[in-house]
């Protein structure tokens, strides 16, 4: 049974090792997620085609829809994928300092070129309801789960009240920016959003005996 075994781990070449890199679904999963961020940069929402994806990753169109339904998963997916480290909550020990850092991040996303790629789901998705329920579940979801975290640990520190409204604190950080960030009456900056953050934080703390 050890020699079998042992057999069995040995590659072609004798090695014993596996081949170095990802294995090759892996590498195609990344191809396709890589290959759509570029083609929505290029030719936008409107022209974004599964087709134009799989000839540019070298991929069958089988291959793309075995991970994802439609073509709303696969932009949603490849987006949060591109954001989510750099749109992680930290913990330093102050509500505020998490908050306004996380949130100084998402301003630097909208205002990078993966700007206009939500620009594109919230236009398009308000009548691609796959769309806009893909960009929810994959994207904002996810980071509003580690919000309400934040939050938490926030009230077990005495920072924000026991009773505290964790959905109204949320949408009152976020709406604004997204707001600014679609509307664009005015400007995106690391200051609104200190003064944002402060503003809608100190409405929560507890009340003064």
């Amino acid at each position: 049974m050890r020699h079998k075994s042992s057999m069995a781990a040995y590659s072609q070449n004798g090695s014993g090792k596996r081949p170095p890199g990802r294995p090759r679904s892996e590498q195609a999963r990344i191809a396709i997620l890589r290959s759509t961020l570029k083609i929505l940069a290029k030719n936008g929402f409107s022209n974004f085609t599964i087709e134009d994806v799989a000839d540019r990753a070298a991929v069958g169109k089988a291959t793309v829809y075995r991970w994802w339904p439609n073509k709303g998963a696969l932009i949603a997916d490849a987006f949060a994928g591109s954001t989510t480290r750099r749109l992680r909550f930290p913990d330093t020990g102050s509500v505020y300092t998490d908050m306004s850092q996380q949130m100084r991040q998402l301003i630097k996303v909208f205002r990078s070129p993966r700007g206009r790629i939500v620009s594109a789901i919230l236009a398009a998705g308000q009548s691609d309801k796959d769309l806009i329920a893909a960009f929810r579940d994959r994207f904002l979801w996810p980071r509003r789960r580690e919000a309400y975290a934040t939050l938490r640990r926030a009230i077990r520190r005495g920072e924000l009240r026991k009773n505290a409204n964790l959905d109204l604190i949320l949408d009152s950080l976020y709406g604004p920016i997204y707001m600014r960030f679609l509307i664009q009456h005015d400007r995106l900056t690391p200051e609104f959003v200190d003064h944002l953050c402060a503003l809608v934080l100190a409405g929560a703390r507890p009340h003064k005996r």
